[in-house]
């Protein structure tokens, strides 16, 4: 007995391209959406043309001027565009980024909240917190690995004592 409500693979259509339309879900091979917005894409190849997307899952993802919440692919590129949360075995980004944690990363002229990746490479990055093994590139962050940690030891002994503090004020018998 099968299950109706599912769907094999093969029946999945090969190629969806969606233009000026908002669509719930996606799943296709080949996913292209221009001015268009989608809640969650699951695809081989997605790509993005002045579009917007919360939730995208793909082998790779193009991005050129579209926004997107969360990503998780082998391969992201962001041209002119912006991505909440990405995690990528491979991306290249020219915009603006929240958290990115990739494998290999190649900056343009970028801006990130949390980077974190195996090797990053770029003209020009600037984040908040960079953690990487190796960097090529200028690089200005208000926070690197090292400042990362002394702020994260810092911040847990402060956190300690003042759950010491509260516990002997507050804790009378």
């Amino acid at each position: 007995m099968t299950d109706s409500n599912q769907t094999p693979e093969n029946d999945l259509p090969q190629v969806s391209n969606l233009s000026q339309v908002d669509v719930e879900t996606v799943q296709a091979g080949l996913v292209r959406m221009h001015q268009s917005s989608a809640q969650v894409i699951n695809g081989e190849d997605v790509e993005l043309n002045q579009s917007a997307a919360l939730e995208v899952n793909a082998g790779s993802i193009s991005v050129r001027q579209s926004i997107l919440a969360f990503a998780h692919a082998d391969v992201v590129s962001v041209q002119e565009g912006a991505v909440l949360a990405a995690r990528a075995e491979k991306m290249s980004i020219n915009g603006n980024a929240g958290l990115v944690v990739a494998g290999n990363v190649e900056f343009g002229n970028a801006y990130t909240g949390i980077l974190a990746g195996q090797e990053i490479r770029g003209e020009r990055i600037e984040s908040v917190i960079l953690l990487a093994r190796k960097v090529e590139g200028n690089v200005t962050t208000v926070i690197d690995s090292r400042g990362a940690l002394i702020a994260g030891l810092v911040g847990g002994l402060f956190a300690g004592i003042m759950l010491l503090v509260g516990r002997r004020l507050f804790d009378r018998k």
